[in-house]
């Protein structure tokens, strides 16, 4: 199979990944912090090594600011959940995933509003609207780093500085940026930053970080045990206990630690610059298919590696049908889980078919996907 649908999950992992969790569950996989046997020692000390190197991905001085969470839906739903309160008002944009979406929308219930920032039809935020929603009593803004229908990139250093001259928290959900694009939390006043286990960083499924700025409180949306001040009936308050209760996911976190540590190795803007020419050569290629239509911008350096596209007035997943049973080629239809992103770009009706490209594709997969539309819009 020719695997192009790494924006839901990235295929395939490098080998290490995949050796460090069969490794974990075999050797050591008992509960960290829970006991002092050496195998419970030797699982924390995984996940304390995990921490290390998510760290140092996006500048962070403590790794003990970095929380395990199921993935980027969880770390959402707790970042946004718990920054606000009854009163306050959060600021998004057009183009999020469901997971900003649904929670925000969600908490309208308990009296906390927000505005949703129009993109332009390609998908860019104009950071001047942003600063044009806020109101006295603006608590959060949250935006994606890029599109996962189109991969259009935020200016999240501009909106940071916006967020920190008004003293409003900042959320980038990183989902299909965390591990390609740099991210440095001083640099660009980031407060908190979700991203999955799964997408960029190159881990298993089942694991996601989210990143909470030293002296940042966030109310906590479960308790339970941490293996830490048992003898508290009430949740601990030292970080990262106070957000993770229940056992972790030891064999996934070991094998997020590797993924982590093979982008360290290669160089993150080693990534970025081979996913760019990559998805450069796709779009010019994507231009020699008759009634082909792109969407989003043609340039990218101004977007991640996903690029959404129809075939006249085709049904996107009858495309996606005919290239996963005729060509042996993985992507994805529909909205994508972004209704709002796809009414801005005017494809709610007919959806698209997503094509997102990871380190271990190549050109000659490209080659071969765009051969196969072709041919679909020949014969359709």
């Amino acid at each position: 199979m020719i695997y192009l649908d790494n924006a839901a999950t990235t295929y395939p992992k490098p080998e290490q990944v995949y050796d460090s969790i069969m490794d974990c569950m075999k050797k050591y996989c008992a509960n960290p912090g829970r006991a002092g046997h050496k195998m419970a020692m030797r699982a924390a000390r995984e996940i304390y090594d995990a921490r290390e190197n998510i760290a140092k991905l996006f500048n962070i001085d403590n790794p003990m600011n970095i929380i395990f969470t199921n993935n980027a839906t969880d770390s959402l739903n707790l970042a946004i959940k718990g920054a606000v309160k009854e009163g306050d008002h959060i600021i998004t944009t057009s183009m999020e995933h469901n997971s900003v979406i649904r929670p925000i929308k969600s908490l309208e219930a308990r009296g906390i509003s927000n505005t949703i920032v129009n993109c332009n039809k390609e998908g860019f935020l104009d950071v001047n609207d942003i600063k044009n929603a806020i109101k006295p009593n603006t608590k959060l803004i949250v935006t994606t780093h890029a599109s996962n229908v189109v991969g259009t990139l935020v200016d999240i250093k501009a909106v940071g500085e916006i967020a920190k001259e008004n003293n409003i928290l900042y959320l980038v959900d990183a989902s299909q940026t965390a591990g390609v694009y740099s991210i440095d939390v001083k640099d660009m006043n980031v407060d908190m930053i979700a991203a999955p286990g799964h997408k960029c960083l190159l881990g298993p499924q089942g694991t996601g970080i989210l990143y909470i700025r030293e002296g940042l409180s966030v109310d906590i949306l479960k308790e339970g045990g941490t293996g830490s001040k048992s003898e508290d009936l009430f949740q601990p308050e030292i970080v990262p206990d106070r957000y993770e209760s229940g056992t972790h996911n030891t064999p996934g976190i070991a094998g997020l630690n590797e993924g982590v540590k093979f982008i360290l190795e290669k160089g993150i803007d080693n990534i970025r610059l081979h996913e760019e020419e990559l998805c450069q050569y796709m779009l010019d290629k994507l231009e020699e298919v008759p009634n082909i239509k792109i969407y989003g911008t043609k340039d990218s350096k101004k977007r991640a590696a996903v690029i959404a596209i129809n075939i006249g007035d085709m049904d996107s997943g009858e495309i996606t049908f005919i290239l996963d049973s005729e060509y042996d080629i993985a992507t994805r239809s529909g909205i994508h889980c972004a209704p709002l992103a796809h009414k801005t770009l005017g494809t709610l009706e007919q959806g698209a078919v997503r094509f997102s490209l990871g380190y271990f594709n190549t050109k000659e997969e490209i080659d071969k996907a765009v051969e196969a539309l072709k041919e679909i819009s020949k014969n359709n």
